[in-house]
């Protein structure tokens, strides 16, 4: 049974990925991004109740102020009990009628409470750290072209690193589109989709070198490449089912703190499967035929 040809169909699979990192793109630029407490800064209270209350009975008393998304924190720093008398909870910027609107509300629902601290707070996520996650990125692929270039070769690395970047884009793309709220946990999901994508794109790249070695005249380069592909689709597919099982696990039952964090890794994870599968290949056969994906090119220099 001939097995469905990716390499033939790499036009329709790169334009599903542009046209939807070009939507992403305009809703960047018209809509932006939904930036969270960690970029805007915002309002800190520090309550101890007579009674020990739970983060979902705070975080339900805050949702009736449009503030769900609050950062809630029981106990010490560090604690992971499930209620405590002593809350730390940080909300985004509120002015001082909405603070006494919602302190007036945690009274009367969850009992009277002693306040230790109310202030605001600038943003713990600053520019220079945003530049410097970027930079974290950046080096990141230039490493990758380093060591893929002494691994494989120089086109190979720029394949890689571009599937990568659709990565990223996709990532960036979904949550502009839904409006999804973007904070510090965001930077590190997207740091763990560059280190995961990569993985399968490289064991990809690995059959195909491994093939090249035993390429045969008669054999297309794109017919190679195809094949190395099918050869590695067990495998990809058992490894990043494992993955995206855990990771939807914690989308579903880690709690809202983390929800946005775990839906990143969910998106770049899917992301990652599609480009190392069904991109990275036909981008190797792109650069090595200076421009040119074809199915139809087959090693003849030595045939004379």
């Amino acid at each position: 049974m001939k097995k469905f040809s990716i390499v033939k169909h790499a036009k329709i699979f790169c334009s599903v990925s542009a046209i939807f990192i070009l939507i992403g793109i305009v809703s960047m630029i018209t809509r932006g991004f939904n930036l969270g407490i960690d970029f805007t800064g915002g309002s800190i209270l520090d309550l101890k109740f007579d009674k020990a209350v739970t983060t979902t009975q705070v975080r339900d008393v805050l949702k009736d102020h449009k503030l769900g998304n609050s950062i809630i924190q029981l106990g010490t720093s560090g604690s992971s009990t499930k209620e405590s008398q002593s809350v730390l909870i940080r909300t985004g910027v509120i002015n001082d009628e909405n603070r006494r609107e919602v302190m007036t509300d945690l009274g009367s629902k969850l009992g009277t409470f002693q306040t230790l601290r109310v202030e605001n707070v600038g943003a713990t996520v600053g520019g220079e750290l945003v530049r410097q996650a970027a930079l974290a990125v950046v080096l990141s692929w230039l490493l990758m072209i380093i060591y893929i270039t002494i691994r494989f070769e120089f086109k190979f690395a720029i394949a890689a690193i571009i599937a990568l970047i659709i990565d990223v884009m996709v990532t960036l793309s979904t949550f502009s589109l839904l409006q999804l709220e973007l904070d510090s946990t965001f930077v590190a999901a997207l740091l763990t989709v560059v280190g995961y994508s990569v993985n399968g794109t490289i064991v990809i790249f690995d059959r195909i070198r491994e093939n090249l070695k035993i390429h045969r005249r008669s054999e297309s380069i794109g017919d190679m490449v195809d094949n190395s592909i099918w050869q590695c689709m067990t495998r990809s597919v058992y490894t990043s089912l494992s993955t995206l099982f855990a990771v939807v696990a914690i989308f579903l039952f880690g709690g809202e703190t983390i929800h946005n964090f775990s839906f990143a890794m969910l998106v770049g994870f899917t992301s990652g499967f599609y480009t190392s599968t069904f991109i990275a290949g036909s981008l190797w056969i792109f650069f090595k035929n200076k421009g040119k994906v074809s199915t139809k090119v087959a090693v003849k220099a030595k045939k004379a």
